[in-house]
């Protein structure tokens, strides 16, 4: 290939720059290296597990006073309300694990049982909402009489022990397909567990099915259709967690396992009025896990309330000696230890003063704190340009799939419009690794500024429809839950955030228990159809 003054002058107005002719002329060798330098990495095969040798880290050194965390210390759940199994299993659809996990434990249902109507109502309803990408029957019910057995002969592996639950279809599952739900990918197999799936395993959980994911991470559109909003089956489930928010809302399973770069949990959560956690970056490992943004993937719990997010968080977080992001740092479940009066809670005031179609609901949730005690503080996020540092993930993700790009594979995705993966990966290759290092850079003072901002409340409250918050804590790696507040006039859920500081989950977590525990907008379920 031929590098003109021409062609180079062509490619300055793409990324914004003007050289004189005589630079351009200059230019010409070192850009012919260039290629020639492409062309030799491009030589080396790298697998989508392949991280880069900078690691992302959300604590901004020596500019941050020092985070506060809680103390080691043995973790209590809430006290389980006495519960008698039904007659009718299908009656416990839409139990939150902490009912299931006392029912198994007291061996007044099996997990087997259990497993079984789970199994029944994924086949049932999955035709209807297209979430389910590969039923892993066979699996599950194994693993589900393993939980019997042991349970018979005294061994108790903790709350998840024998709870039916599924998985986004990007966590790796050895003898599984694991297709990203991507068409390219289709027949994808995996020799080994991702570790969140490992330590559910060990947890003594039951796998039922692989979920729905928008293709490669994006959206609610796979290469089987697209999953639907059990509130309406008209709309969408939102995304890219598009299976686990559709089934934690159907009642198919005990709980969900999704992941996040950019509100791939909390939207689903939100859309399908479900409760949905995204820890801290670095808080579990994504070792078996699809890359799409090394220095933004994170992967929570979807559940039907607060206290079985911090059940499963309990299970899953902590370092594996694969992923190198990964933090060292307790995670204490102790939610009566909260008392919202002492804590300093804020909200987004701007966002919330936002005319939108759920101000009521959200202005509620304010209402609803201040009458449990809480004194809230108004804040303001940090004042940069947000929303023009999207383009980190964009580019990162083109590097993650840089082969798909080069090789045209990116042809046979669903999407094929310009906000979909094909156009906004060839996008990403025309974006400077100097603009990608400077947008890096702002990202260091916003993460200074929130670190000093947290260090003056605990938690913040944020709608979730309007502003900048949910791409800043991405950004930052600030952890989040996403759970229901209400209900639109149309009769879908509404939602709101609760945000916390670093690694502090076992306090936001509990914040948002008390307001969950004070109103009923989780115990309801879609009522049409299931």
């Amino acid at each position: 290939m031929q590098i003109s003054p021409e062609l180079i002058a062509a490619a300055e107005q793409l990324v914004g720059l003007r050289f004189t002719a005589a630079e351009r002329e200059l230019m010409r060798d070192g850009l012919h290296k260039q290629l020639e330098n492409y062309a030799q990495l491009r030589s080396v095969a790298l697998a989508n597990d392949v991280p880069p040798a900078l690691l992302f880290n959300p604590q901004p050194g020596a500019h941050a006073t020092p985070i506060s965390l809680p103390a080691n210390g043995e973790s209590r759940a809430a006290a389980a309300s006495t519960l008698i199994a039904p007659a009718d299993l299908e009656q416990l659809a839409f139990a939150p694990v902490t009912q299931l996990a006392a029912l198994i434990r007291t061996r007044q249902i099996s997990s087997v049982a259990l497993t079984e109507m789970y199994l029944r109502r994924l086949k049932r309803y999955d035709p209807m909402l297209r979430c389910v990408i590969t039923l892993t029957e066979e699996l599950a019910l194994s693993q589900a009489r393993r939980a019997d057995d042991e349970l018979a002969a005294g061994r108790y592996r903790g709350p998840l022990h024998g709870i039916p639950w599924g998985a986004k279809d990007l966590l790796a599952t050895r003898g599984i397909h694991t297709t990203w739900g991507a068409t390219p990918f289709q027949e994808q197999m995996i020799d080994a567990d991702a570790t969140v799936v490992r330590r559910l395993e060990e947890a003594g959980a039951v796998l039922v099915a692989k979920l729905t994911m928008g293709e490669l991470a994006w959206g609610d559109i796979w290469f089987g259709g697209t999953t639907k909003n059990p509130w309406n089956l008209a709309e969408g489930s939102s995304g890219s967690s598009a299976g686990p928010g559709a089934a934690t809302a159907a009642g198919l399973a005990g709980f969900t396992i999704g992941t996040e770069t950019w509100g791939s949990i909390i939207a689903p959560a939100a859309r399908c009025g479900v409760t949905g956690l995204r820890p801290s970056f670095g808080r579990v490992s994504r070792a078996g896990a699809m890359t799409l943004s090394w220095s933004m993937d994170k992967i929570g719990p979807i559940c039907r309330s607060v206290e079985d997010c911090a059940l499963v968080l309990q299970a899953i977080y902590g370092p594996d000696g694969q992923d190198g992001t990964v933090v060292d740092r307790p995670f204490v479940w102790n939610p009566s230890s909260v008392d919202l009066r002492q804590l300093r809670i804020g909200y987004i005031k701007r966002d919330f003063d936002t005319e939108r179609d759920d101000r009521a609901q959200d202005d509620q949730t304010l209402a609803t704190l201040r009458a449990l005690g809480a004194e809230l503080i108004p804040i303001e996020l940090p004042n940069y340009p947000v929303t023009a540092l999207a383009f980190i993930l964009f580019v990162e993700a083109a590097a993650a799939f840089d082969e798909l790009t080069r090789s045209d594979c990116d042809d046979l995705l669903v999407q094929q419009i310009q906000d979909a993966w094909p156009n906004t990966l060839r996008l990403a290759r025309l974006i400077p690794a100097v603009e990608y290092i400077q947008a890096n850079r702002i990202r260091t003072l916003i993460m200074r500024a929130m670190a000093d901002l947290m260090q003056t409340i605990d938690v913040y409250i944020a709608p979730i429809s309007v502003g900048d918050n949910l791409l800043l804590t991405n950004l930052t790696g600030h952890p989040a839950i996403a759970l229901p507040n209400g209900f639109s006039a149309a009769g879908t859920p509404t939602s709101i955030t609760f945000n916390g500081r670093l690694y502090d989950e076992a306090t936001l977590l509990a914040v948002a228990k008390l307001y969950q525990d004070a109103t009923d907008f989780h115990l309801q379920h879609p009522p049409m159809h299931f």
